[in-house]
Formats: C-alpha cells, sequence, structure tokens
C-alpha cells in the first residue's frame, strides 16, 4: 500500500489554522446566542433530559473544580496553544495530526478568549457554558469543551496507531522480528549449504582418488 505523501510544512499549518479559527468562530458565536436568549440557571428542554440547555459561567473546570484560581487555567489554555502552534511551525507534515491539532487549537482558543475577555477580568473572565445532558455526565460544557475532549482522544489514538508528526508511521515490533528471523534463516541456510558443499566427500573418480 503506497504512503501519502507528506504535507508541506506550510500546508500543515494552513489546515490548521482554517480548522482552528472555525471552531473559534463556531463556539463564540454559539456562546453569544446562549447568553442573548437563555435565561441564566434555568433549564430549557430541548430533547426531554437527553439534552437541556442551561446558561452559566463557570470560573473554575469541569465540575466546578478550582473556582479561585481562574488564573491557572488561563495559563494552562495559553500553555497548550503555543504548544500546538510550535509543533506546526517546527515539525508537523502529518494530515491527521494537522487535522486534530487544528480542531483542538480551536476548542483551546474558544475558553481562552472566554478567560481574557469576559467578565469579571483579564486572564480571569468565566467560561460561557449552556450544554447539559444529565444522562452523560452532570457538567455543563459547550461547543469548544466538546472539540477539546474529543480531539484529545483523537490525539491517544494517533499516537497508537503510531503516527509521527513528520507523517512516517512507527515500525511495527512484530513485523521487524519477523524480517529479522526471516534474514537469519536465510544466513543459517546458506552457512550450511556452504559448509556442506566444503565436507562433501571425494567420489570415486576424482583426481583426490587417483
Amino acid at each position: 500500500m503506497p504512503h501519502r505523501v507528506p504535507l508541506r510544512k506550510a500546508a500543515a499549518g494552513a489546515i490548521i489554522a482554517i480548522l482552528a479559527v472555525l471552531v473559534l468562530a463556531a463556539d463564540q458565536f454559539a456562546k453569544y446566542l446562549a447568553i442573548e436568549n437563555l435565561p441564566p440557571e434555568r433549564v430549557v428542554p430541548v430533547l426531554g433530559d437527553f439534552l437541556q440547555l442551561y446558561l452559566i459561567r463557570n470560573p473554575g473546570a469541569a465540575f466546578s473544580l478550582g473556582e479561585g484560581v481562574t488564573w491557572i487555567f488561563t495559563i494552562a489554555l495559553a500553555a497548550v496553544a503555543v504548544a500546538i502552534v510550535w509543533i506546526a511551525v517546527t515539525r508537523l507534515r502529518s494530515r491527521a495530526w494537522a487535522i486534530v491539532l487544528g480542531l483542538l487549537l480551536g476548542g483551546v482558543l474558544g475558553n481562552l478568549t472566554d478567560r481574557l475577555f469576559r467578565e469579571p477580568g483579564f486572564a480571569v473572565g468565566h467560561v460561557v457554558d449552556y450544554i447539559s445532558t444529565p444522562w452523560m455526565m452532570p457538567a455543563i460544557y459547550n461547543i469548544a469543551d466538546m472539540f477539546i475532549v474529543t480531539m484529545m482522544i483523537g490525539v491517544a489514538i494517533i499516537v497508537l496507531v503510531g503516527v509521527r508528526f513528520d507523517g512516517t508511521r512507527e515500525p511495527r515490533r512484530g513485523s521487524d522480528d519477523a524480517e529479522s528471523e526471516t534474514s537469519d534463516g536465510s544466513a543459517d541456510t546458506t552457512e550450511a549449504g556452504t559448509g556442506a558443499a566444503a565436507t562433501r566427500a571425494p567420489e570415486p573418480g576424482d583426481p583426490a582418488e587417483r
């Protein structure tokens, strides 16, 4: 099976930038609609208990953890965004990595935008959450959260598959062992044949018998 040609760094960067902007725009637009149309902290059923809308402003992480240290989450989000950009600029040539990291960066930027520019102030802003699925989890979340979680799963899958940032794959241990055994077997066969030829007993009529 032929391997795909790795992306140029500029192409990988373009994929990441486009996907990140699309996710960021969708997240911020959805938050705008939620703020303008939903009553704060009141359940609005959409599909019964399967899907509800519930507008809150979250100063902490999931499940309201770390409400008093909002600035830490701001720094963490900024660090992830910088790391993704650095990888894109210096090392990335894989399509799969470009897609996953682009969508992940969009989710990170969506929540980072809230942390930086929403009330109560710069770097300590509260994230706007409005999606509730009580049957699945008690947390309230948003589009950015969805992309962050799903793309982190995507990162884990790509790592397990063995795709590198440059588009190549990690060699499989089993295939390497098989190739090694095959080459060793061929070498043993060759050596055995050579030894047999060298130790072959002289036949009648050979010059050595005369």
